[in-house]
């Protein structure tokens, strides 16, 4: 089983996440770890903190000579402003000199404070910050190069950004490939779609000068997954549970969907699932994404809100029993297993709780009195970063099912056992 566990606070001296479970063999380097860090601090609408809290990674333990060892990897990710908070965040005695005490509606601060019995919101918030989900992308990055031996890829696209939204229609026409990430993260809001793109910039321009802040959606899919990762036979191996804990598990995720799992709930269910055909090789009238208008007509796919989770691309049959769908409603999972189709999860992120301007009523927890809540350094929005946290998620869940059903102490092994699954699935 692949496991991880993140350590650190976010203006302590550094994070730390170590993974263990990964086999050996697989190929790494530091500069992998950079460019996924790199990503995470994307996107318009974030603050001047993403300047400063730059990342500098050391890789302590796992890896030799560029290739993992089979043995826990252990990575940090150094605090480049420790100076500054050396004395306030130190770990030996003392005492803060700048108690925080009126804890920010939205956050962990007041039920953190409670729980633990302490007087300084800062104690909760310094663990219960996002900055912590800086060690879940070096964790995610580990597991998405798993994957890839696997020929799976996981990428992410925003969907919404406060009232900006995508519609039915444009997402059905739009949703995007692995080849696409490229062009999704050139987008200042992650949204592949560029004409929504500007609305959600202006609604970011908006909040900014009001001193708010914007929640909004992302969609992860997970291309390349073969049929029969996760289980039916216990309550706690259903992938689309997994998935969906992971996902809420991120700071500030409110929601979370699996395929057109909320669209679907008012349909009959005549509507409301992916009929399933043999695989006709090379007939072109048998490809999702290339149907006849006979043919969408019959299937009842014309006009429906559930296109938006049709993926054009021809179905990787070797990967599904020689089996194709007419569309993808289940978001790749039924039974909690996958189907080979795309795994299709959608996440909403709620506004930040710290504003700019704040205004949110709270209570003075040493003088007892009425006031607003503080101000830490904070974003408009983290929604096209938490994208790239989403994929991290989804990549450690589903690379965790895959070592559970495909083993090998060494990528190698895991490989033979791959292909001889794929070879019985087709036979």
């Amino acid at each position: 089983m692949l496991r991880f566990l993140t350590a650190g606070e976010s203006h302590g001296k550094a994070l730390v996440v170590i993974v263990e479970g990964l086999p050996a063999g697989l190929k790494l380097e530091i500069s992998d770890l950079e460019q996924e860090l790199a990503r995470r601090r994307l996107g318009y609408g974030r603050g001047p903190r993403m300047r400063l809290e730059k990342d500098e990674i050391t890789i302590v333990s796992g890896l030799r000579h560029g290739e993992t060892l089979g043995s826990p990897i252990a990575v940090e990710i150094a605090n480049t402003e420790w100076p500054k908070w050396e004395k306030e965040m130190s770990p030996a005695p003392g005492s803060s000199s700048s108690k925080l005490t009126s804890p920010r509606p939205g956050h962990a601060d007041l039920s953190g404070m409670l729980k633990y019995g302490f007087d300084d919101a800062r104690n909760v918030l310094e663990r219960a910050s996002a900055r912590e989900t800086a060690a879940r992308v070096c964790a995610g990055t580990l597991a998405k190069k798993y994957l890839g031996y696997f020929g799976v890829q996981v990428i992410s696209h925003v969907v919404a950004l406060g009232s900006a939204t995508f519609s039915d229609d444009q997402l059905a026409r739009n949703l995007p490939e692995p080849s696409d990430l490229k062009a999704i993260d050139e987008s200042e809001v992650r949204c592949f779609i560029p004409e929504v793109a500007v609305q959600m910039i202006d609604e970011i321009k908006a909040a900014s000068k009001a001193g708010d802040s914007l929640g909004g959606a992302c969609q992860m899919i997970a291309y390349g997954v073969p049929v029969g990762v996760g289980s039916y036979v216990h309550w706690d191996r259903r992938l689309d549970g997994l998935i969906s804990q992971a996902l809420m598990s991120i700071q500030a995720i409110k929601a979370v969907s699996i395929g057109a799992g909320i669209e679907v709930s008012s349909r009959p269910g005549s509507r409301a699932h992916d009929p399933i055909h043999l695989d006709q090789g090379s007939d072109p009238s048998q490809r999702r994404g290339d149907f006849t208008q006979d043919e969408s007509e019959r299937t009842g796919r014309a006009g429906r809100p559930d296109l938006k989770l049709v993926v054009g691309e021809p179905p990787n049959s070797e990967r599904s029993g020689g089996f194709i769908r007419d569309s993808n409603l289940a978001g790749g999972i039924e039974g909690g297993m996958s189907t080979g189709d795309p795994i299709c999860a959608t996440a909403w992120m709620k506004p930040l709780a710290t504003l700019n301007r704040p205004v949110l009523s709270t209570v003075d927890l040493a003088t007892k009195t009425e006031t607003v809540s503080f101000k830490e350094r904070t974003d408009v929005t983290a929604v096209p970063a938490m994208g790239v946290v989403g994929e991290s998620m989804m990549a450690l869940t589903l690379a965790n099912e895959m070592a559970r059903k495909f083993g090998g102490d060494s990528i190698g092994e895991s490989l033979r056992n791959f292909d001889s699954y794929l070879k019985s699935i087709r036979q």
